[in-house]
């Protein structure tokens, strides 16, 4: 069956020297939003545009005030709802109220939201600015986009992206129409013949490299495709009919026409120089990080338990670093030194593992706005860049894989990764790279003859990020320290990738094994003359805005905290506690907490500490649940099982807290299952005790939030 390899469309080119220009803005936490609005402004050349780029928290770089032409915003959501560390700002400015209704009448928008429908309060921070810019009199010219990290960023990007372009067309000649320049920049346009130059340029070379080749190679690669393709076996030896795998794929992909993105162009060059390095751990406290001493560690769970969960004490006396129950601390872990090292192998540079990395941008790049990486220092080794400034085992991204596809020599291997690209190969890449959590070395792995230049991996790989723990302690009880708990994640082998176990908590477990004390121990650990013989960490403070007690003592609290998600209520706890101690005539409100494991004799975290709360009052409700525990055939009604369950069984109560004595519900754990299950019973329960419909009790569900009285603290 005869089959083309690509999709290659030929760019429309504007009038010499008026492409129009428009803004792209992005908010990013982790780097998504801000590749994808990159992505966005390279097409824009493709596609007859001049794109200026910015992060919303450059303010000195752009003035929506005086903005006249188009502007796409791109914004991620992080926390529980709340914009990303560079959108913080923005939106501060926005929500402003002495602003008139008319403050953005002269803006024309479109948005695209980035979430994760795990999470209750998705793609929030798109939403927020995108009602806010609405009240503020700016208007759309392209309908917004919500995208889902759960279910796949690109199911939503790709297509919205394809349909921006059209839409760009349209408000140009509106705007044009209306007798505004098509190209309004807040400041006039130069069209100067030198700018049209460079312009048509841009144009011209992005005419011949778009969507994998080159115009004058399509012919020959068409050629190699149909060869690919025919001699691609269907069947395995046995007659059977082959099941696609991350190596290859099977009819009907096999033998379609790809629609490939384009190539992203190379921008940097990378250097490996016999030069004397000083000692790298500098550039990590330059990022507000500190090295702190672990002084305990401990097992809560038993051997037996079916996850293990173990408690971390840090030594933070001689830092700068107050913290109140409910914030977190993140934690700097290095990427896995045998990945490391199969990395090192795999790119054929292990010799050179103690050289200096120098980096700098390509003379000839076409990526608009290319910046050498910051995170990366100016003089380091190979072996650290790979070990504490790249996130080597993040899932490749598209773009990432179509540059792959440019360094690998078997035909059917190219073809292979050509499809994982593409847009017609989205459910194979979904399947084989995204939910299965491959990562680069696995793809070196599989796909043998790929040999990527160093370069490559610094453009696409991003930044190694630290891991975030919720504290699990009070200052007022343990002056000076501060717990966090963690459960060892486990990623069970499978086709694409061998067994390994979470990169943060799999590194804490082994890092902290010296002072490692088995579950049961109540003594603290004995105190070392030596400090430098305990095992160090590089932990930074990361103060919440909302998870905290409320400010009024007397206000009643529920907690639901399954698993290791009950580390911050231990925390509230503690705190209440010693605020008991300090006013004993009070008032203070009632306590709830809920709390589920799989046993009780296994992994019932905290049960003596949560046990005494109880008995001295602090805590004024203990609700526990074991799921995997037999059922005593004696009990007249099953034991609930999860805490959803026991949430139901004293509905009435809880309702009552929420609606009548104005309190708080907090919520911490797993996002995919436990707090969606919590939120689903939380409307149930309100629908059944205030005789409400669905839809009634989700605008319920949705003032608590609002008013910041049900908070969550969750993962995926």
């Amino acid at each position: 069956m005869t089959c083309s390899l690509v999709s290659v469309h030929r760019v429309q080119i504007m009038p010499y020297g008026v492409a129009p220009r428009f803004l792209i803005l992005y908010g990013s936490q982790r780097g998504q939003a801000q590749s994808i609005a990159e992505e966005i402004s390279e097409q824009a050349t493709e596609h007859g545009f001049l794109a200026k780029i910015s992060c919303l928290s450059k303010g000195d770089k752009y003035n929506l005030d005086r903005e006249h032409g188009p502007v796409v915003f791109v914004v991620s959501t992080t926390g529980d709802g709340e914009p990303p560390d560079t959108a913080l700002k923005f939106v501060k400015k926005i929500k402003n109220k002495s602003l008139p209704g008319d403050h953005y009448s002269h803006l024309h928008y479109a948005l695209l939201g980035l979430g994760d429908t795990n999470y209750a309060n998705f793609c929030n921070c798109g939403k927020t600015i995108d009602k806010r810019l609405q009240e503020l009199g700016a208007k759309h010219f392209y309908a917004t986009g919500h995208a889902d990290d759960g279910t796949g960023l690109e199911v939503v990007v790709d297509p919205w992206i394809e349909g921006l372009w059209e839409a760009l067309k349209k408000a140009f000649s509106r705007m044009s129409d209306s007798n505004q320049e098509g190209t309004a920049q807040g400041e006039a346009t130069e069209k100067s013949t030198q700018q049209g130059a460079e312009i048509q340029e841009k144009l011209d070379s992005s005419a011949v490299s778009l969507h994998l080749l080159k115009l004058g190679d399509v012919e020959t690669q068409k050629e190699k495709a149909e060869t690919s393709a025919s001699e691609s076996e269907t069947t395995e030896p046995s007659g059977a009919p082959l099941e696609p795998a991350l190596i290859r794929s099977v009819p009907p992909l096999s033998q379609s026409a790809l629609n490939v993105p384009a190539l992203p162009p190379a921008y940097l060059e990378v250097r490996l120089e016999d030069v004397p390095v000083e000692e790298e751990s500098v550039h990590v406290l330059k990022e507000d990080f500190r090295e702190v001493p672990v002084s305990r560690a401990l097992h809560l769970t038993r051997d037996d338990a079916v996850k293990s969960a173990i408690l971390v004490e840090l030594d933070i006396a001689d830092q700068d670093m107050p913290y109140q129950p409910g914030d977190a601390f993140d934690v700097l872990c290095p990427n896995r030194a045998s990945e490391v090292e199969e990395l090192l192998s795999r790119l054929g540079v292990e010799d050179q593992r103690n050289r200096c990395v120098y980096l700098q941008l390509r003379k000839d790049t076409k990526k608009k706005g290319a910046q050498v990486p910051s995170y990366i220092p100016q003089k380091c080794t190979l072996q650290y860049l790979l070990t504490w400034c790249l996130e080597i085992r993040s899932v490749p991204k598209k773009a990432f894989v179509r540059a792959l596809v440019e360094w690998t020599q078997d035909s059917r291997e190219k073809r292979r990764l050509q499809e994982l690209c593409s847009r017609e190969g989205s459910a194979d890449y979904n399947k084989f790279v995204r939910d299965t959590n491959v990562c680069l070395l696995d793809l070196l792995q599989t796909f043998s003859s790929c040999s990527p230049p160093l370069s490559l991996l610094i453009e696409h790989l991003p930044k190694l990020q630290p891991r975030a723990y919720s504290a699990a302690s009070s200052s007022l009880c343990h002056p000076g320290k501060v717990h966090f708990v963690f459960s060892v994640v486990e990623f069970p082998a499978c086709a694409e990738h061998p067994e390994r176990t979470g990169l943060c908590t799999g590194w804490l477990v082994h890092h902290v094994s010296p002072i490692l004390q088995p579950c049961g121990t109540i003594t603290a650990a004995k105190k070392t003359a030596d400090c430098s013989a305990l095992p160090k960490v590089y932990v930074r403070s990361r103060i919440s805005n909302t998870f905290h007690l409320p400010s009024d003592p007397s206000v009643p609290v529920v907690m639901v905290g399954p698993g290791t998600g009950v580390a911050p209520f231990i925390g509230f706890l503690q705190q209440r506690e010693k605020e008991r101690e300090e006013r004993q005539n009070g008032p203070f409100g009632e306590t709830w907490l809920f709390f589920g494991c799989r046993h009780k004799d296994r992994d019932f975290i905290f049960r003596e500490e949560l046990e005494r709360f109880v008995e001295n009052e602090t805590l004024s409700h203990l609700k526990v649940c074991f799921s995997r525990d037999e059922q005593d055939g004696n009990d007249p009604e099953p034991k609930p099982r999860y805490v959803q369950h026991q949430l139901l069984l004293h509905a009435k109560n809880i309702v009552h807290i929420l609606l009548k004595e104005n309190g708080y519900l907090y919520v911490c754990g797993d996002a995919k299952n436990m707090a969606k299950d919590v939120n689903d019973t939380l409307i149930e329960m309100l629908g059944n005790e205030l005789q409400l419909d669905k839809l009634e009790s989700m605008k319920m569900v949705a003032k608590l939030r609002e008013e910041k009285r049900y908070l969550q603290d969750i993962w995926s």
